[in-house]
């Protein structure tokens, strides 16, 4: 499980295809203790075909969400519509800018840096220690948000889940979808959201902190 690349990294993937087209994912990025960076942290992804969701139901999704966080031990976490991708498609620059709810992260990079901070916005959006603490708890948290498609639910644990409407969105700029619940989780949660800090990840530094405040800058 050692990973040569990342020294100090314990990874585990598991994959239903060995194809680009995945369906059902699993990734683990682990820390050995004796070699942590400041900001590092152990991380863990969940992927879902989107023709699950169809099928399904966001409830049903929502529900599945919810009981495979419950037990983990996090700082932040969220779970929403992503890129799926192998390598750096040539189109994925304007199609992250043009459909701003699609997430593209990669797991081992941000789990050596993201710390404490949270990423985001996304469909769901998992509060844990120390951010839901210096937002003042749940109150603190609900005073940051005006609508009621915002559905805001505590967690055993001291912890929250923050939903964004009943059904994760990839948004559309050219069709006028800018997502306003997104911009609104942006705003409230600014100054605990992670940013690069400034290497050419994943296409390029200076665009991907542009697409990085995509709900924050006009």
């Amino acid at each position: 499980m050692r990973d040569e690349r990342a020294p100090g990294d314990l990874v585990f993937a598991w994959y239903d295809s060995p194809s680009s087209a995945r369906g059902y994912e699993v990734e683990y990025c682990g820390k050995l203790l004796d070699s942590v960076a400041r900001n590092a942290v152990s991380a863990l992804s969940f992927w879902l075909p989107t023709e699950y969701l169809e099928e399904k139901g966001p409830e049903h999704v929502r529900e599945l969400m919810w009981e495979l966080a419950a037990p983990l031990p996090f700082c932040s976490g969220h779970a929403g519509l992503a890129f799926n991708h192998v390598g750096i498609p040539r189109e994925l620059s304007s199609l992250r800018f043009r459909h701003p709810g699609l997430d593209d992260t990669d797991l081992s990079h941000v789990s050596w840096n993201i710390g404490t901070r949270l990423r985001g916005p996304a469909w769901m959006n998992f509060l844990g220690a120390p951010v839901l603490d210096e937002l003042g708890g749940l109150t603190g948290l609900r005073s940051r948000f005006s609508s009621q498609e915002v559905l805001i639910q505590e967690m055993p644990g001291n912890r929250a889940v923050v939903t964004l409407g009943s059904w994760p969105e990839a948004g559309d700029t050219e069709q006028g979808r800018d997502l306003p619940l997104y911009r609104e989780w942006a705003r409230a949660l600014e100054p605990w959201l992670y940013q690069e800090p400034g290497i050419h990840y994943p296409i390029d530094g200076e665009e991907t902190l542009r697409w990085e405040r995509r709900f924050l800058d006009k």
